[in-house]
């Protein structure tokens, strides 16, 4: 157990009995990266079964992010999570769909701007299958001048970007904050190190140090599990330590990946062994870990918790 406060910087909420989201409800289903994710469809996730996954947790407050909703209703998501946070005071912020690329995205993220609930936004640039296949400025990927467009819109709207790719893509990802370095980024998933070979973890491991450079970049470690494998900290303990003395204890936070990270352990299991895995460090270290930085960069109002941001604290570019 961690013995403090929790602020869950990554966790979905979706009603498929009610709302579009393509690959919890179509078939065929898509590749994925745990492997077959049967378990996660025509289930829904809201926040009385996040209470049920995270009873007798220290959780005070939880970031949602998109859940690939139909693409061709990119506010659909935010306008419901805003009447959800309504009703039942969750998520306290949440990070939106938009297409970077698109014709419409001035007008998404103008309107996704106006939203107080939403803090950044999600698009899943184009990923190569390995390390040999990126092809620099290819069509939907972060090198793509009309996605490079987009992302340059986002801080007149006090919005920040949130990146899902593997690492063998964060160079890109390092040229774009290097472009727009009033733009914060986070990255998500600990940069996807799935390859543990020795080789796939040096690969990893330098793509991280040349994007911590950038002082603008924070990391959640998350999204760890591992396909056909349950969730260990023997399997996960190197990497956590690892990104933490890459980014430092004040650019990195934990967070759940919930229901999805469900795949491969319990709620539990996956908070109880990031606390294992920080236990030797300082308390002030831990705490910014589990909910001061979350509560920084979400720009969070949380009565007593460090880190947690001003009552008269605007979104940056506001």
């Amino acid at each position: 157990m961690p013995g403090l406060p929790i602020i869950d910087a990554h966790h979905h909420f979706w009603d498929l009995r009610r709302n579009p989201h393509p690959w919890l409800r179509d078939l065929p289903m898509i590749p994925f990266r745990y492997g077959d994710y049967a378990a996660l469809r025509g289930r829904d996730f809201l926040p009385e079964d996040y209470d049920r996954v995270a009873e007798g947790l220290p959780v005070v407050a939880t970031v949602t992010m998109e859940g690939e909703w139909d693409p061709a209703d990119p506010l659909g998501e935010s306008r419901w999570m805003t009447a959800l946070a309504a009703r039942t005071g969750r998520p306290a912020a949440h990070v939106a769909q938009a297409w970077l690329d698109r014709a419409d995205a001035p007008a998404v993220l103008e309107a996704l701007g106006g939203m107080p609930l939403v803090r950044g936004i999600r698009h899943k640039p184009r990923a190569a299958a390995s390390p040999a296949l990126v092809e620099p400025g290819a069509p939907g990927g972060m090198g793509d001048p009309r996605w490079r467009a987009g992302y340059g819109l986002l801080a007149r709207h006090g919005l920040h970007f949130e990146l899902q790719a593997p690492w063998w893509h964060l160079d890109e990802a390092l040229a774009l904050v290097e472009a727009h370095p009033a733009t914060p980024l986070v990255l998500n998933h600990t940069g996807l190190p799935a390859d543990r070979s020795a080789a796939g973890l040096a690969g990893w491991r330098a793509a991280m140090r040349r994007l911590a450079a950038a002082p603008q970049v924070s990391v959640k470690i998350s999204g760890l599990g591992l396909a056909g494998r349950p969730w260990a900290i023997a399997d996960n303990i190197g990497i956590i330590r690892e990104t933490i003395g890459i980014f430092g204890a004040g650019r990195c936070m934990f967070a759940s990946n919930f229901p999805v990270d469900g795949l491969c352990g319990s709620f539990r299991t996956i908070v109880e062994g990031f606390a294992a895995a920080v236990a030797d460090l300082p308390e002030a270290e831990r705490a910014a870990l589990f909910a001061g930085n979350a509560a920084r960069i979400y720009r969070l109002r949380i009565a007593g918790l460090a880190g947690a941001a001003g009552p008269g604290e605007a979104r940056p570019g506001r």
